[in-house]
């Protein structure tokens, strides 16, 4: 296969000036690779997720078990939950 307007046998100019030395075009780009430690969370992201949410869900319980008097309880149950919401979007 031929660059379109060329024959085979003939080199086209046009491709041979858009090369550089090395062979690559000069409009390809350079993507910067990704550091290793920006892929990855901390291994304390997952589990702080979790303790939030095993937290909210158990005030949320203890509430109907213990105190049943108030709804502050589920207040703060919704406020873990929340917490580890937030936190899950944090892990990569």
């Amino acid at each position: 296969m031929t660059p379109k307007g060329t024959r085979p046998g003939e080199h086209s100019t046009l491709a041979s000036a858009a090369r550089t030395n090395s062979g690559i075009a000069e409009s390809s780009r350079y993507t910067a690779p990704t550091a290793r430690d920006m892929e990855e969370s901390p291994r304390w992201v997952p589990i702080l997720m979790i303790v939030f949410l095993a937290l909210g869900a158990l005030t949320i319980f203890g509430r109907y078990i213990f105190w049943s008097d108030s709804n502050l309880p589920v207040l703060f149950g919704l406020g873990f939950l929340l917490a580890g919401l937030w936190t899950a979007t944090k892990w990569k």
